[in-house]
């Protein structure tokens, strides 16, 4: 049993970082029928980003430790959800038919709606990170990853899928008779980790990332007829940057 569990970490680990793990065969279907540990990664990268704009902070300001640290997120998850924000940013921009936005998606090329959408996430998560300060910085960022991988599972259980590719076994799993109760599980776990580490304001950002998920989903039922790969990339890229947002508005609020 304890094997069977290493091994299924090790491919979450695989799929969503850029460690260097020996990936297995049945790595998407782990994955998928797993994907309510997807918090549990979320939870592991916060930590390395999170000590890591804390050890900035005490040289560094906020400013820099914030470019610092969302390039950190960017570079250990592999830069593919920030591909994924690029292609959706076109997807939603271009005009035509749902077959028509999906392939403009798909092209290798990317237009003015990826590139205004990549740059001002990526800008915005920057400067929200560099407004958090080092006293919470660790708990932030886990908390945030944690959101970001919530609102995936989110995405999975509620959206439906355009085409056979990557995403289909997330969304099969999803949608299976246990579907609901992987998404309790996974729910709970990101729920656990946000009361352990920021309380009521870690609830709101849960929450927050699970609003954003729905209404991404919902946009790209509008234009695509269902979710993508790149969908949920973009998902996971904007949810952070919602509850980065709201985190920094309870902060002042409070």
């Amino acid at each position: 049993m304890t094997s069977l569990v290493v091994k299924e970490f090790k491919n979450l680990l695989s799929f969503l970082t850029v460690l260097p793990v020996k990936m297995d065969n049945d790595l998407l279907s782990d994955c998928a029928r797993y994907m309510f540990a997807f918090p549990l990664i979320g939870a592991f990268i916060g930590l390395l980003a999170g000590v890591f704009g804390w050890v900035a902070y005490q040289f560094l300001p906020g400013i820099v430790v914030g470019g610092l640290v969302t390039v950190a997120l960017l570079w250990f998850t592999g830069l593919h959800h920030t591909d994924g924000l690029l292609d959706f940013g076109d997807g939603v921009m271009v005009h035509g038919t749902p077959e028509h936005k999906i392939k403009v998606m798909h092209d290798q090329l990317t237009g003015a709606g990826g590139l205004a959408l990549g740059i001002l996430t990526i800008l915005i998560t920057a400067l929200a990170i560099g407004q958090i300060g080092s006293s919470i910085i660790i708990s932030a960022i886990i908390v945030v990853e944690v959101s970001a991988k919530t609102s995936m599972i989110v995405m999975a259980s509620v959206g439906k899928a355009t085409h056979q590719g990557m995403n289909t076994d997330f969304l099969s799993f999803m949608h299976s008779s246990k579907g609901t109760v992987r998404l309790l599980i996974g729910l709970l776990i990101s729920l656990v980790i946000a009361v352990l580490l920021l309380h009521w304001v870690g609830v709101i950002i849960i929450v927050a990332g699970i609003l954003t998920s729905l209404v991404i989903t919902f946009i790209a039922h509008r234009n695509f007829n269902g979710v993508t790969g790149d969908v949920f990339g973009a998902t996971n890229e904007l949810a952070r940057l919602v509850s980065l947002i709201v985190l920094l508005a309870v902060i002042s609020w409070v």
